[in-house]
């Protein structure tokens, strides 16, 4: 088991990393956007185009990636959204159980069909590097390859998180109060 919790400490560390970097994306993403605001009016005052397919699409991939690589981040918090009575009554056993059973009946198989279906059409928008149909508009293929990095990392913290659960219900690792775990002094 402590291997399987070293190796569950590599995953939140790496998507703890994701999470941050990515973070800094909306920032970007905010001054992208006021950019085109600003030009869009400019241009329509001077009369010179100063906005481009390409800042707005920019923005759109910004936003995906902070979408898609911040799930990862997201579960690692446990930070999702839930609206569920039952489950915030529970122990944290019943909990960790909710989970266990969550992650390997929904989770993992879910990510894994999202990988096994997406890796084709990702493959061959790479192979003819697919471009936007709009002038001046930005590649395709790296925004798709970011759908399944993001499904690898979301798979990967879901073996983290049922790494964790695992190790809860055995008496390896122990709840804090804070939702953050540890293992017990010996």
């Amino acid at each position: 088991m402590d291997f399987l919790l070293s190796f569950s400490r590599l995953i939140d560390a790496f998507n703890e990393a994701v999470g941050r970097l990515v973070s800094w994306l909306t920032l970007l993403m905010v001054v992208i956007g006021v950019y085109n605001a600003v030009t869009r009016k400019l241009s329509q005052t001077i009369g010179v185009d100063l906005s481009s397919n390409t800042y707005i699409e920019l923005q759109w991939y910004m936003f995906a990636l902070v979408f898609l690589w911040g799930a990862a981040y997201t579960l690692k918090h446990n930070a999702h959204v839930r609206v569920d009575v039952i489950y915030s009554r529970l122990s944290e056993r019943g909990k960790a159980w909710v989970d266990v059973f969550g992650t390997v009946l929904f989770l993992l198989p879910f990510t894994a069909v999202v990988l096994w279906t997406a890796w084709p059409i990702v493959f061959e928008s790479w192979k003819i590097h697919e471009m936007s149909p709009d002038p001046g508009g930005l590649p395709r293929y790296p925004i798709k390859a970011a759908l399944i990095v993001a499904f690898a990392l979301l798979f990967l913290q879901g073996l983290s998180e049922l790494i964790k659960r695992i190790a809860l219900l055995t008496g390896h690792q122990v709840a804090l109060a804070s939702g953050s775990e540890e293992e017990p002094s010996l």
